[in-house]
């Protein structure tokens, strides 16, 4: 059997899931509360980007997830054209070529392996799978951890509200589940990848998208002013979030996984309390009443400041119950596996 080589343009990256510490991931929030930690995980669900040559003055991008083919000319790559949105939802990729000065003669094909908003970081890990399939695709060397940097730069800019998160980029560059532990001037990557870890989350928690869009990074605008703004109801969450984050990291460090699972549901209803509206009307129903039927349930919103999955913390012998009730509030189970260390 031959095996597949993938072509010199390609690359693929998973989008996470984070468990604990969103929002703790931005500068210099990081370094102001004590042990501070995030931790996220790699999933399944993958970026993936292709580049081939195109007989073309310009470059054509395909997006899968819009069902769409645009092109433009080489002279749209303007710094007024970037200016005012020429690019549209495409301005994040428009930026990653012209980082690498590739104005013509490529064919971008693009698909974000996760649903629109859903915060599970999907645009980030698109943005660091464009720069490795381009940097491929060049014949550059490539480091990730300066592909990070780069590309949390550009985002950040489009976002235009404040610094943005770092944790969305590490599990498509690193694989596995990582804790990403913050320190002047670097982010510490802890590896915590193991089979029998990687086999109690899966059995432990669902992963709901439930069809509603949200823009986290405006959520964690307004925590981010708070928390600057010296607002003592928001430092005191954030510092819970913290210490939450810190235990379940020692949990994981000592083996305790199943002890884990609590800690990420605590973690969401600290979530709940620290971004108002957190929670969609039909989210809320759900959560009121999966928590009527014990305490071992938790819920827990993806992304910083609220996305459209959410995870459902449980015993595994709960999972068809746990269906049966995403059934029934018109939501989707998202499948994936926990990817191994890249």
């Amino acid at each position: 059997m031959h095996k597949l080589i993938p072509p010199h343009g390609y690359a693929e990256g998973s989008v996470r899931v984070d468990l604990l510490g969103g929002t703790l991931d931005l500068n210099p929030i990081n370094l102001i509360l004590p042990n501070v930690v995030t931790l996220n995980l790699a999933t399944s669900l993958k970026a993936k980007v292709n580049i081939t040559e195109l007989d073309y003055d310009g470059v054509e991008i395909v997006s899968r997830d819009y069902n769409s083919t645009d092109r433009f000319i080489s002279g749209d790559f303007t710094e007024a054209n970037f200016q005012k949105g020429f690019f549209g939802n495409l301005t994040f990729i428009a930026h990653l070529l012209n980082l690498f000065g590739i104005h013509k003669g490529v064919r971008l094909e693009l698909e974000s392996g996760s649903p629109p908003g859903a915060g599970l970081g999907g645009s980030s890990a698109m943005g660091v799978t464009c720069y490795a399939a381009l940097s491929r695709f060049e014949g550059l060397e490539f480091d990730r951890i300066d592909a990070i940097l780069k590309v949390n730069a550009i985002e950040a800019r489009i976002l235009d509200c404040g610094p943005a998160g770092y944790q969305d980029y590490y599990p498509a560059m690193f694989g596995g589940v990582l804790g990403l532990v913050a320190t002047p001037g670097r982010v510490h990557v802890e590896q915590l990848y193991t089979e029998e870890l990687k086999d109690v989350l899966e059995s432990h928690i669902t992963l709901v998208y439930s069809g509603e869009t949200r823009l986290s990074g405006i959520n964690n605008w307004e925590v981010y002013k708070a928390f600057f703004n010296k607002d003592q109801a928001v430092r005191a969450g954030l510092t819970e979030i913290a210490r939450l984050s810190h235990d379940a990291l020692l949990t994981i460090q000592k083996k305790n996984y199943t002890g884990l699972i609590p800690l990420i549901g605590l973690e969401g209803e600290e979530r709940r309390k620290l971004f108002p509206g957190i929670l969609t009307p039909g989210m809320q129903e759900l959560h009121s009443e999966i928590k009527s039927l014990g305490n071992h349930f938790g819920m827990k919103v993806c992304g910083a400041g609220g996305g459209g999955c959410f995870l459902l913390t449980h015993k595994p012998a709960d999972k068809n119950l746990v269906e049966t009730l995403i059934d029934k509030f018109r939501m989707k189970k998202l499948e994936f596996n926990v990817e191994k260390p890249l």
